[in-house]
C-alpha cells in the first residue's frame, strides 16, 4: 500500500548546531498535518508530532530518539512561512527559485510524480551531499521523494524551549533520520513523498 504526502519539506541549520526539517503535508492519509523533525548537535533525534497516529507512522519510516506529541502549527504570509511546534519556534523567508528550482519546475507534475522518473533523478540527485529521492526506510518500507520547486531559504530565526539557536547556517552535518531529504544548503521544496508498506 502507498501513503502519499503532497506539501512542502524545508530544511535548514543554525549556529547552534541544531538542524530543522519541518514536514506540511496539506494533502496526506492523515489529513491536512505538519510535523518537525529537530537534530541536536550531539545528534540526538527529536520527532514533534501532532497526534500519536501520525508520530507512530513516522517513527515507524525514520529514526528518532524520542517522539513528542504537541501542537504543530505551520502558517504561510507570502515569501515569509512561521513554524510552532510544542517547544519550537521557527520563522523563516524564501528568496527566488535558483536553477535547480527552476528545472525542477520545468518537469510536468505527471512526470516527476511518476517511479520511473524519481529512480532515474537519484543518481544526479546524489551529487548534492544528503540527498536521495529513492531508498529503503525503516520496517521494511520504501520511499521516494518527487520534488517539483525548490526555493532557497534566505533568513531564518529559532529557538527551541525558549532558547535561541543562532544564525542560519547550512545543514551541516547532513541529518540522520533516514536517507537523505534535504538539500545541504537550507531550502524549501514542493515535494510529493510516497511511503510504500510492505505486503503482510
Amino acid at each position: 500500500m502507498d501513503m502519499r504526502f503532497d506539501g512542502w519539506i524545508a530544511g535548514l541549520g543554525t549556529g547552534s548546531g541544531t538542524r530543522i526539517v519541518v514536514g506540511h503535508w496539506p494533502v496526506s492519509p492523515f489529513g491536512a498535518v505538519s510535523d518537525v523533525m529537530v537534530e541536536h548537535a550531539d545528534g540526538r533525534r527529536v520527532l514533534l508530532a501532532p497526534s500519536e497516529e501520525l508520530g507512530w507512522f513516522v517513527a515507524d519510516t525514520y529514526s528518532f530518539d524520542r517522539v513528542e506529541t504537541v501542537p504543530v502549527e505551520v502558517r504561510r504570509d507570502g515569501a515569509r512561512w512561521s513554524v510552532d511546534a510544542g517547544p519550537l519556534e521557527l520563522r523563516f523567508g524564501i528568496g527566488g527559485r535558483g536553477g535547480l528550482g527552476i528545472l525542477l519546475r520545468a518537469v510536468p507534475t505527471v512526470v516527476a510524480r511518476r517511479l520511473a522518473w524519481v529512480r532515474l533523478i537519484d543518481t544526479p540527485a546524489r551529487l548534492l551531499r544528503g540527498v536521495r529521492t529513492y531508498g529503503s526506510a525503516g520496517n521494511g518500507r520504501r520511499e521516494w521523494y518527487a520534488a517539483q520547486d525548490l526555493h532557497r531559504i534566505v533568513a531564518a530565526s529559532a529557538s527551541l524551549g525558549g532558547e535561541d539557536l543562532g544564525g542560519l547556517t547550512d545543514i551541516d552535518p547532513p541529518v540522520k533520520f533516514g536517507f537523505g531529504s534535504t538539500p545541504p544548503f537550507p531550502a524549501l521544496v514542493r515535494v510529493t513523498t510516497t511511503v510504500r508498506l510492505p505486503d503482510v
